[in-house]
């Protein structure tokens, strides 16, 4: 069979690719990541994320909202890679990811970063979201707890919790109904003069976001499909808040702790009302003279509040030790483990865990059992611990470079620290050893580089 182009279908095809050139030209001039930053395509849950990934440290995952993408976050991403692990996607269908035409149920889109968590080896992350990214990781958090240790929320509400319906009733809000075919035909070729309405109406003062950013997103949001899962995201509120109900009658708030960011100008406190709608352990913050777009408008004020609270150690209040009396001999009878939360994963290594979870908030006791001539490298933990040596000679240290730091030799009853986010490194030698380890958790494991030979 022969298809034959006429000059309309060619017309239309170069029009396409010259639409596609243009939005790929104008997002490699847009918000640039550091250099050190490194771009992936992941396959996850059914689609492809355009994921950015850079710096070295505990995880966090970074979520954008509507009118932008993963580029908003190119302030915080920077400061934030000097001791973590950034992880920026864009989500499903926005941006430079694959094009989605469904899945866009916040419940959904929650596997969606589940699963660039497994592909990058994230088993625990803070996440800090704006606008639908809060749906999205309002939906993380409460369905994969044991995934998330902090969530930021910033400046706007989650469907079906708290005042969800008055919300609703904001006429500055009417977009969240505007989608579907007939929709897409109106702002086809006129992404620009539909996204600077939000630009300019959500702002405190326009002018601060600045014209080559509108120009970068309209271009990105001119591409194909990308109006459609833009618009496709507000269609699923219904469903989302069908879905947050629900989880909240059966499970309960989240327990984990909140942040609640909200612009003077835009949700300012009712950012931290929704919030405490859905979550017991939430914190407030305002950032003056901001509206909606937060990391446009005052950058600084908001990495500053951002960087504070991720650097806090958790602390808890709600969960407390449970009573628990063992004797050497119960202890010796309790099962052991391999790798879990809070300890190397090295092979050979055995964990009793005494007291307390170390992958969930509270406090914890867990006992390691180090065959002889084994090495723990350099890493830190995202919470403050002591230990204990039980029997043997424990060899330990603190830095990145466990060849040159120095090393104690502590024996039986020996005790030491391991300050939060502190490096250190430990070995045994000719004989085993048995140490027993307190902290707070969610408690995490992270190697360090060690300096290269000079």
């Amino acid at each position: 069979m022969t298809t034959h182009c006429t000059p309309r279908r060619l017309a239309f095809a170069a029009a396409s690719l010259i639409s596609l050139a243009s939005s790929t030209a104008l997002a490699q001039s847009g918000p640039h990541f550091p250099t050190t930053f490194r771009e992936q395509d992941i396959a996850t849950n059914g689609t492809t994320l355009h994921v950015r990934i850079g710096g070295l440290g505990p995880a966090v995952v970074l979520l954008h909202g509507y009118g932008d993408t993963g580029d908003m976050w190119v302030p915080l991403a920077t400061d934030l890679a000097r001791d973590h692990t950034v992880i920026v996607p864009d989500l499903r269908g926005m941006g430079l990811s694959a094009r989605a035409d469904t899945g866009f149920e916040k419940a959904n889109e929650a596997n969606d970063i589940v699963g660039v968590m497994d592909v990058l080896g994230a088993a625990r992350a803070d996440v800090v979201a704006h606008d639908i990214g809060n749906m999205v990781g309002y939906a993380l958090a409460a369905r994969h707890p044991d995934r998330v240790t902090k969530l930021v929320l910033m400046d706007a509400p989650v469907p079906g919790i708290g005042p969800w319906e008055e919300i609703l009733k904001n006429p500055l809000l009417w977009h969240f109904r505007f989608g579907g075919p007939d929709m897409e035909r109106l702002v086809a070729g006129r992404e620009r003069i539909y996204l600077d309405r939000f630009w300019n109406d959500f702002s405190a003062k326009p002018a601060r976001f600045s014209e080559a950013a509108r120009a970068h997103y309209a271009a990105l949001y001119a591409g194909p499909g990308r109006m459609h899962a833009g618009f496709a995201q507000f269609a699923a509120f219904d469903q989302d808040a069908i879905d947050n109900r629900a989880w909240i009658a059966a499970h309960g708030k989240l327990t984990l702790p909140v942040l609640a960011i909200g612009g003077e100008k835009s949700f300012g406190s009712t950012m931290a009302v929704v919030s405490r709608a859905g979550a017991v352990d939430v914190q407030e913050r305002v950032i003056a003279d901001a509206g909606h777009w937060l990391m446009e408008e005052q950058p600084d004020a908001t990495v500053r509040a951002i960087r504070s609270y991720l650097d806090t150690p958790v602390v808890t209040t709600r969960v407390r030790f449970a009573p628990t009396a063992l004797s050497g001999e119960q202890t010796d009878r309790l099962p052991t483990a391999g790798a879990g939360a809070g300890t190397s994963g090295m092979a050979g290594i055995r964990t009793v865990l005494l007291s307390g979870d170390p992958a969930k908030p509270g406090p914890y006791t867990l006992e390691i059992r180090v065959p002889a001539h084994t090495t723990i490298a350099p890493h830190t933990h995202r919470d403050d611990r002591v230990a204990t040596v039980v029997s043997g000679t424990w060899y330990f240290g603190y830095g990145t470079d466990a060849s040159n730091a120095p090393i104690r030799a502590l024996g039986s009853g020996g005790f030491y620290t391991e300050p939060g986010k502190v490096p250190h490194f430990a070995a045994t030698r000719d004989e085993s050893a048995v140490v027993r380890i307190t902290g707070t958790g969610p408690s995490d494991t992270v190697f360090v580089a060690e300096p290269a030979p000079r």
